[in-house]
């Protein structure tokens, strides 16, 4: 058997190398199809199927909790909506509620809590930079069983206030900041101007807990959080619920038995907190989606009742990913381009079966006269299968190659803007995860590609085939197949063309949107002067000083500030109440809230339509005052004019604060929401400022400016450093990345489709016009116009061409319904493109049938006869 085996591949790699031509285009065809298949998997494995590389992951859970929207606290995570009407669900927990559930669970061997730490100022050397933290309970590392590449990880000794403060390095920081140097290891660095000890750095493959392709920079013990807390310790907040909380299982134990045991602790808990006044939390969240982020809970004596239905119920996720929120934001995106990719691997199996029908054909009396001299069928058709699979394995070969390359391309086009450490380390890395998908697709391939051909080819009528002018009626079938196979891709290739085509109407509607502000020529960056130490007051002065010097930078139109950067996904709310009407104190109106630098509606060029802007008048000591935006005063006051109305952000204040212009609408968070009730708020009136975004008006270019304004910063503090710098087009163009994407491959794969379509379509007809040779020449011989051969090879090869185009619009039409969340200003639907894409085809459809037409229409009679 094995000798029978060898045998088959040495034969079969003769024959493909005898055939140069034929086998580099069925090699290309399957690599693209397979690399295509492999870079999209490596994407989804890293994202959305690896472990934690930790020991037993499948022992880990995460707790997690649901609520109506009545249950209101002061919260910072990840938040979404549930698939029960009215029902949230949530990530965070608050420290005391963590401490009791590690006291009283009895199913567990270790409960851990962790939460990251946005940003950190890093200063080594005397060189400052922004860094990822993550804060965690004494018992994470030996809970999760990591062993640490240098020194030692975090201990529940190191998880208390009286002792020195340590830090574990990420392998990645540690390799970019400190150039992989061992001798780390007991070294000081600065972390918000508090001075941390190195002492270990974690393994190159773990990246931490938070699930979100990011891996933290350094992790410290929870219990020194208040010494690079900016803004106020998150961990001294007894109201606030800011932690998450995973465990591992004791043996035997289910996730079911987790939720009896803690249910109740929890609920005990989760009504205590509610009547715990919380500090709000200020900026982005960490997730994908907006947490709600509440103001400060009522005292005892004014919480609301709250619903049977509202009430906090525990709930117990599988923890072996980490957090799995941010995976499940991306899941269907990336499911989307699994199913893309599948169709362009479908492609190249139709293309590539074409082509071995039509070389089963011109090898009919090869398998013929070895039939006649014994040959089994069944030895002959597993020769076909092995030349087949050796076709596939050289497609997957280079089908790694191309994913090799094409995986990054997906990051940069997937992740734009964002240091996607912990996913590069597990789609770079050619495990035998991936290794074993590609080779099961390369196998799977070889089969379905090479099953019916091969099985065609061995059905030979022996008689005829071996007569020298002789016709097989087997032929006929092959030639079926074959008309059947091209009407498979131009439906696949009109599918992925009208896919491509809704894409690129998306994209191009999102980056036509008015945004309602001028984007050109703003330079956009970070900064928070609460990591070097600053507090209050002092705040407020630096800024006016940077101001001030950024102003004074030659070339600098204006210089403003937002609490948070237009378009880049992030936003803050607040209730909002009208004085004199009746405002619900349970379910008040939410507003967007904008805390800007006075100038900020003149700098980012959005008109003041009624009453007047902001001014620097409107300080702490100035009467509270509010710019709103159109949609808010259509709202809220539709038959009145908003200017002079007595409002605020909580039901004790409302009339305190006074609207004093209303601004033209303009995007907030995204191009693809609808514009939101905002307001604006002068930044001199809130009692606490923390992290702006910058926007700085140039003359020119703003990149060309970015060196002139790190030193006008640099003038007023050194160790201020700058992050997320980039320009507002930048960030627009940041925000479509996922249609850039889509719009991109689709487009790239629907153009490859088409070609493969052409071109089969192109290899049907040729073949049929040889032959069909001596049939031409007596037609031309009895009479026949060039015209009319000209028109009846047009005509069979529009017959194949016409009812893929009908099929795929069909398809098409059924196919695109499971993309219309992801489309913008087009409809699933829409004619106009499934009519252009299928006018496309038809028309390409058409130049592959005219060549082999008008070779036939120039059929010299007398050399086609002799074929008889």
């Amino acid at each position: 058997m094995l000798a029978d085996l060898s045998q088959d591949l040495r034969f079969g790699l003769r024959l493909l190398l005898k055939q140069p031509g034929f086998t580099l285009i069925a090699v290309l065809s399957l690599a693209l199809g397979i690399g295509a298949n492999t870079a999209i998997f490596s994407l989804v494995d890293a994202v959305l199927l690896k472990s934690l590389p930790v020991r037993d992951p499948a022992a880990l859970i995460q707790l997690k909790w649901a609520a109506g929207d009545s249950f209101r606290v002061g919260y910072s995570g990840n938040a979404s909506r549930t698939e029960l009407p009215g029902l949230r669900l949530a990530t965070s927990f608050t420290y005391a509620t963590f401490k009791q559930l590690q006291a009283q669970q009895r199913t567990m061997t270790d409960l851990f809590a962790f939460a990251p730490v946005e940003q950190l100022n890093v200063n080594v050397s005397g060189q400052s930079e922004i860094a990822g933290g993550l804060v965690v309970s004494g018992n994470y590392y030996s809970a999760l069983g990591v062993t640490p590449l240098l020194g030692r990880t975090l201990t529940s000794a190191d998880d208390r206030a009286d002792v020195p403060p340590v830090a574990v390095l990420s392998h990645h920081f540690w390799q970019r900041r400190f150039g992989g140097n061992p001798a780390v290891i007991g070294t000081q660095l600065n972390v918000n101007n508090a001075a941390f000890t190195i002492v270990g750095v974690t393994p190159p493959v773990f990246n931490g807990t938070l699930g979100n392709g990011q891996a933290p920079d350094l992790t410290i013990a929870m219990a020194q959080e208040p010494l690079i807390a900016a803004g106020g310790s998150a961990l001294r907040d007894q109201g606030l619920w800011w932690l998450m909380v995973m465990g591992r299982m004791k043996p035997g134990v289910t996730r079911e038995q987790v939720q009896a045991d803690l249910s109740a602790v929890f609920l005990a808990r989760a009504l205590t907190e509610r009547r715990t006044p919380a500090i709000p939390t200020q900026g982005p969240t960490q997730g994908p989606t907006q947490g709600p982020t509440q103001g400060p809970t009522q005292g005892p004596s004014q919480v609301s009742p709250l619903a049977q239905g509202d009430m906090p119920r525990l709930l117990v996720a599988s923890g072996r990913q980490g957090d799995g929120d941010w995976r499940s934001y991306y899941a269907m995106s990336l499911y989307l381009l699994l199913a893309v990719g599948g169709l362009v691997l479908m492609l190249a199996c139709t293309n590539v079966a074409n082509l071995l029908l039509a070389r089963a054909t011109g090898r009919q009396k090869e398998i013929a006269v070895r039939l006649a001299l014994g040959a089994g069928r069944g030895r002959l058709l597993r020769q076909l299968l092995t030349e087949s699979a050796l076709l596939a394995l050289a497609g997957g070969a280079g089908g790694v190659l191309l994913a090799l390359w094409g995986r990054d391309l997906l990051l940069r086009l997937r992740f734009p803007g964002q240091e996607m450490s912990a996913l590069q380390t597990g789609v770079t890395a050619l495990d035998w995860r991936l290794l074993a998908f590609t080779l099961v697709a390369a196998l799977l391939t070889g089969l379905l590609f090479g099953l019916a051909p091969a099985w065609q080819a061995t059905r030979v009528d022996l008689t005829p085939t071996l007569k020298e002018t002789g016709r097989s009626s087997r032929g006929q079938a092959r030639s079926r197949m074959s008309r059947a196979l091209v009407v498979a891709q131009v439906a696949l290739s009109l599918l992925l063309l009208v896919g491509a085509g809704l894409f690129i109407r998306t994209l191009r509607n999102l980056q036509q949107v008015n945004t309602g502000f001028e984007a050109q020529n703003l330079l956009l960056f970070r900064v928070d002067p609460r990591l070097s130490g600053y507090q209050s007051e002092q705040i407020k002065s630096l800024y006016q000083r940077l101001f001030a010097s950024l102003e004074a930078v030659p070339g600098v139109q204006a210089a403003t500030f937002s609490r948070h950067p237009l378009l880049a996904g992030s936003s803050g709310s607040r209730p909002f109440f009208v004085a004199g009407k009746n405002n619900s104190p349970t379910a008040p109106t939410t507003v967007y809230v904008h805390i800007v630098r006075a100038n900020f509606l003149d700098a980012m060029n959005i008109p003041v339509l009624r009453g007047r802007g902001l001014h620097e008048r409107d300080n702490a000591q100035a009467p509270k005052a509010v710019v709103v935006n159109q949609t808010l005063a259509r709202r809220l006051f539709p038959n009145q004019d908003p200017v002079g109305q007595r409002v605020g952000f909580n039901a004790e204040t409302a009339g305190q604060v006074e609207i004093v212009g209303v601004a033209q609408d303009a995007k907030y968070d995204s191009l693809r929401k609808d514009v939101t009730p905002t307001v604006y708020v002068p930044w001199l009136q809130e009692s606490r400022v923390g992290q702006m975004n910058f926007e700085v008006r140039t003359a020119g270019d703003p990149a060309l400016f970015l060196s002139a304004i790190r030193q006008a910063v640099r003038e007023v503090d050194g160790n201020l450093p700058l992050f997320d710098e980039k320009t507002q087009v930048e960030q627009a163009a940041q925000s479509l990345a996922q249609e850039r994407l889509f719009a991109a491959l689709l487009s790239f794969f629907g153009l490859l489709a088409l070609l493969l379509a052409a071109l089969g379509l192109y290899g049907v007809m040729a073949h049929s016009v040889a032959q069909r040779t001596p049939e031409i020449g007596i037609r031309m011989a009895l009479g026949a116009q060039p015209r009319d051969v000209l028109r009846l090879v047009i005509e069979q090869g529009m017959r194949l061409a016409v009812p893929g185009v009908a099929i795929g619009l069909a398809g098409a039409y059924a196919a695109t319904r499971l993309i219309t969340s992801f489309l913008y200003g087009v409809r699933a639907s829409d004619w106009p493109t499934y009519g252009l894409i299928a006018a496309l085809l038809l028309a390409v459809a058409l130049l592959a049938c005219w060549i082999p037409a008008r070779r036939a229409a120039n059929v010299d009679p007398l050399v086609a006869l002799r074929h008889e």
